[in-house]
């Protein structure tokens, strides 16, 4: 879907590349995480895909197609939800969404579908100006939505959403992919791109770090060890690490499961999605 080969981009009156030379390709119904903290180029990356910023070097072919040869009709075919909301105040949900769909020359969803798909039906008619925050995020991705877009890309997405909408959010991203859409993410949250993200994309100071699924860079950068908390007739637990490899034939562990100790807690020593950006990267992951 996307083929991204030697990017760069300086912005004007600068002396440094905000991008240096970044490669990456996301597949046809994937979604792609793009991670990393702020300045470290995920936006500068998305708002060169969707054609806000010029001027930029290296080659991006979009479905099969050099980027700087769409037309306006790139906009038919990708939709874009911002981090922050952008909508007419002044309007409903369902008028702002009714005007949008207007803009589209093939069929779009009706504001209703979307409203719902995203759990706004019942403020509908509501003035926008009306709304949470987290309303108008939800707006702004059901906007993404109304004319059915190949290419999704989401700034933040879950950003403000308390944890019920934030997973409605999510579960509609996953929806879409298993309908076909291909998602792009650009976010700091490490545990949105864990749980949602088929890839991530490590990008710092303007250059990505490593690209690879979740579960292949924490399985890399973890320890193949298992932690176990028992008591065993003190009132403190007691704790033992045993590797993972040969656990069946470890006679401390089989000792410690034969001894009559209550087990309390058993963890597979897994590290976290940010802790291995902070490896890989050497960089702390802040907003």
């Amino acid at each position: 879907m996307i083929r991204v080969s030697n990017l760069s981009y300086r912005y004007p009156g600068t002396q440094a590349d905000m991008l240096k030379g970044i490669d990456f390709a996301i597949e046809d119904a994937e979604i792609l995480g793009f991670l990393g903290p702020s300045g470290a180029g995920k936006s500068t990356t998305q708002n060169i895909l969707i054609g806000l910023l010029s001027g930029y070097r290296g080659s991006i072919e979009v479905m099969g197609r050099e980027l700087s040869d769409w037309g306006q009709d790139y906009y038919q075919h990708i939709g874009v939800s911002f981090e922050f909301p952008n909508h007419y105040l002044k309007l409903t949900a369902r008028e702002n969404l009714g005007f949008f769909a207007s803009l589209y020359a093939g069929e779009t969803r009706s504001p209703d579908e979307v409203l719902e798909m995203v759990g706004l039906s019942a403020d509908a008619d509501k003035r926008v100006s009306d709304y949470s925050k987290g309303m108008k995020i939800r707006l702004n991705v059901a906007r993404a939505l109304i004319h059915s877009p190949k290419l999704l890309f989401l700034d933040e997405p879950t950003s403000g959403l308390d944890p019920v909408n934030g997973r409605k959010i999510k579960d509609l991203v996953l929806g879409l992919r298993e309908t076909g859409t291909t998602v792009f993410v650009t976010t700091h949250n490490m545990n949105l791109a864990d749980e949602l993200c088929d890839r991530v994309a490590f990008i710092a100071d303007g250059a990505i770090e490593a690209v690879d699924s979740p579960q292949a860079l924490k399985k890399a950068h973890g320890r193949r060890m298992l932690r176990v908390e028992y008591t065993n007739g003190a009132q403190a637990p007691e704790a033992a690490e045993f590797p993972l490899d040969g656990l069946g034939e470890n006679d401390e562990f089989n000792a410690l499961l034969r001894s009559g100790a209550r087990l309390e807690t058993v963890h597979s020593q897994e590290t976290t999605l940010e802790k291995v950006f902070i490896d890989v990267t050497g960089r702390e992951l802040v907003a």
